[in-house]
């Protein structure tokens, strides 16, 4: 299945470490461009603060990282910010952790482990979602031949968008692009060849808490007539 991890609603979390204070915030991005903008943005909010130290991870095969200390020693910021972007193995991610200075010196141990924290609490708190790359189905069938296909779909979790009930059924339904042919060929075998089907267009969709969610503008399902 072609599928990543992704951010669908951005997270903050804080911590304090010996009065020091360590406000971090995660964005979904989509470039480079992206990630600055919103790295000025919390510079401005924390105008005070001394370090504003990030990571991010964009894109797929091959990704492409990178980080900064902001002034902190070398290897003590962005890299345990990195790292525990890595660990979700996520992409299309942005983490900045701002930090106000408290008046005793972290050492570096103590300052990889609170940026280390402070970014783990950010993502605690942050809606993570597994994009899925499919396509739109479009089903018309006779209504004997109904039960079955909806059995099939429920069976391997796909998502219907729509059904038009007429004096046929007309479906709508989103397919990862793995299953297309097993899905095809059964739902064939299940209607004894009755059903007409017709593939639509490509797209990346996700479950969220308020159902499935499409990130690409797509036509309407496609039904052969």
């Amino acid at each position: 299945m072609d599928c990543y991890n992704t951010v669908h609603t951005g997270g903050t979390g804080e911590i304090v470490e010996k009065k020091s204070r360590f406000i971090a915030e995660v964005y979904h991005v989509c470039t480079e461009e992206e990630a600055f903008a919103r790295l000025e943005k919390v510079k401005k909010r924390y105008w005070d603060a001394r370090h504003h130290c990030w990571a991010y991870v964009l894109g797929r095969n091959p990704v492409s990282e990178r980080m900064s200390d902001d002034g902190e020693p070398a290897g003590t910021a962005g890299k345990p910010i990195l790292e525990v972007i890595r660990g979700k193995e996520l992409t299309d991610v942005f983490v900045v952790v701002t930090r106000y200075f408290g008046g005793t010196l972290l050492g570096t141990g103590g300052l990889v482990r609170a940026y280390t924290m402070a970014a783990a609490e950010a993502l605690s708190h942050t809606v993570i979602i597994a994009k899925i790359h499919g396509f739109k189905l479009g089903i018309i069938t006779d209504y004997t031949g109904l039960g079955k296909i909806q059995y099939l779909l429920g069976q391997r979790g796909i998502f219907v968008l729509d059904t038009v009930y007429t004096d046929q059924v007309e479906i709508c339904a989103l397919v990862p692009d793995d299953e297309e042919d097993s899905l095809i060929k059964e739902i064939m075998e299940g209607t004894n060849g009755k059903a007409v089907m017709e593939k639509g267009d490509g797209c990346w969709f996700a479950e969220t808490d308020d159902g499935v969610e499409i990130f690409e503008d797509l036509k309407n399902c496609v039904f052969a007539r």
